[in-house]
Order: C-alpha cells, then sequence, then structure tokens
C-alpha cells in the first residue's frame, strides 16, 4: 500500500461521470501521494486519447460539430483541447455564467460518489484490504 500526504495508506480513484450519474471510468491504485498533473500522466483515459482511441461522440455547439468528448477540468490541468475549463476572472455576464456553470457540473462525479455512497456501506468507509486486488475484487 502507498503512504499519501497525511502518512496513512492511500490510493487514488480516477472517475469519469456524467450529469445522469453513471459513471463511465473508474481507476484505482495509484499512489496518494501523486499530484493531478502525475495522475494524468498515468491516466488510461488520456493515455488513450493522446494514442487517438477514444469514443466516437458526436455532438453540436453553436453550430459547430464535435466529434472528441470533453471533460470538465480545474485550472491545474493543461491547455488541452479536450479539457474545459473555467474562466478564472470571470468579468463580464457572459464568463460568468460559464464560470458559475462549468464550476457546477464539475461537481458530478463528487455527487456521483455521494450517492453510491449513501447505497452502498461498502464504498462508504476507507477500504478494509490491504492489496489492490483484494479491494478490486471488493468494488
Amino acid at each position: 500500500m502507498f503512504k499519501g500526504h497525511v502518512s496513512e495508506p492511500t490510493m487514488i480513484l480516477e472517475a469519469v461521470a456524467s450529469q445522469d450519474l453513471w459513471i463511465w471510468h473508474a481507476y484505482f491504485g495509484l499512489p496518494g501521494s501523486l499530484n493531478d498533473i502525475n495522475v494524468l500522466q498515468r491516466s488510461p483515459v488520456f493515455t488513450k486519447l493522446a494514442e487517438g482511441q477514444t469514443p466516437l461522440v458526436n455532438y453540436s455547439i453553436n453550430g459547430h460539430q464535435y466529434i472528441m468528448g470533453y471533460y470538465l477540468a480545474d485550472g491545474i490541468y493543461p491547455w488541452w483541447a479536450t479539457f474545459v475549463k473555467s474562466i478564472p476572472a470571470p468579468d463580464t455576464r457572459k464568463h460568468k455564467t460559464f464560470a458559475k456553470r462549468q464550476e457546477g457540473a464539475r461537481k458530478d462525479v463528487e455527487r456521483a460518489f455521494g450517492v453510491l455512497q449513501s447505497r452502498f456501506a461498502i464504498v462508504r468507509g476507507p477500504a478494509k484490504g490491504w492489496k489492490r486486488k483484494e479491494i478490486a475484487v471488493m468494488s
């Protein structure tokens, strides 16, 4: 097991969830001491994205067609085309509205796991296993 920033064994869970609480991707096993950029560099989702192996999507925004998915991110992430980040210091009404909605929508993963924890007690507390394979079987 890994030591996290509080000297307790911790593991990171990377997850992608949509507004309807559907968890599209979950990956765990990285040490809790890694920061967001280190996790991004090891992420199966973004490794496949960099290799051009992404799920096919098709949507339109303001009359422009898109074929690549997008991920809501905070300011620490790089400026990749797939990341939709908030506006750091919104000064117009349009920018303020965008920032508020983007930051609210980013909470979808937290909300999805909140619902999951309320329904299934096993995911509410810390993992009981000491090995990644044991924890994978429990989840």
